[in-house]
C-alpha cells in the first residue's frame, strides 16, 4: 500500500537474465537496429568486445521495478534521473535494487525519493540513479 511507504525500505528487487534474443526482440519493439547492439560481427570489433543491451532496456526493468513497487503512482508520473555506468552484455544477469530515501511533502503531495541501482552478477553499477514519484 502506499501509504506504508517510509524512509529506509528497501524495494523488491528485480532480477533479469539477458539474452541476445531478448536484446534482437527490443530492437524490433523500438526501431532501434544500431549494429551495437544486433549485428555480432560488427560488435566484437569495436572497443566494446561484443553486443550490449539497449540502455533503455535496462531502463524498463528498472520502471519494472518501480510499478511493482508503487503501481499506478509510478505509471502516471513517475521520474528517472540515470547514470550509465557500463553495458549490459548477453550472458548477464542484471539485479534491479533500490530503497526509498526520502519521502517529502511536494505541493500538498507526499513524493518518494528513491535511490537505484543496476548491477550484473560481477556486482559491477551498470547504472546507477534517482527515481521520484508522487504517492497518490
Amino acid at each position: 500500500m502506499i501509504e506504508d511507504i517510509h524512509q529506509g525500505q528497501i524495494l523488491p528487487p528485480v532480477v533479469k537474465h539477458i539474452t541476445q534474443e531478448k536484446i534482437n526482440l527490443y530492437a524490433e519493439a523500438s526501431g532501434d537496429f544500431n549494429p551495437i547492439h544486433i549485428d555480432e560481427s560488427f560488435a566484437v570489433q569495436t572497443p566494446l568486445g561484443g553486443t550490449i543491451a539497449h540502455g533503455m532496456l535496462i531502463l524498463a526493468y528498472v520502471s519494472d521495478m518501480m510499478a511493482r513497487a508503487f503501481g499506478a503512482s509510478w505509471n502516471s508520473g513517475g521520474k528517472l534521473s540515470v547514470r550509465f555506468k557500463a553495458p549490459a552484455r548477453p550472458g548477464d544477469t542484471v539485479t534491479v535494487a533500490g530503497k526509498v530515501e526520502s519521502v517529502e511533502d511536494e505541493e500538498g503531495t507526499s513524493c518518494a525519493r528513491c535511490s537505484l541501482e543496476c548491477r550484473n552478477q560481477q556486482g559491477e553499477a551498470i547504472v546507477v540513479g534517482e527515481a521520484r514519484v508522487r504517492l497518490e
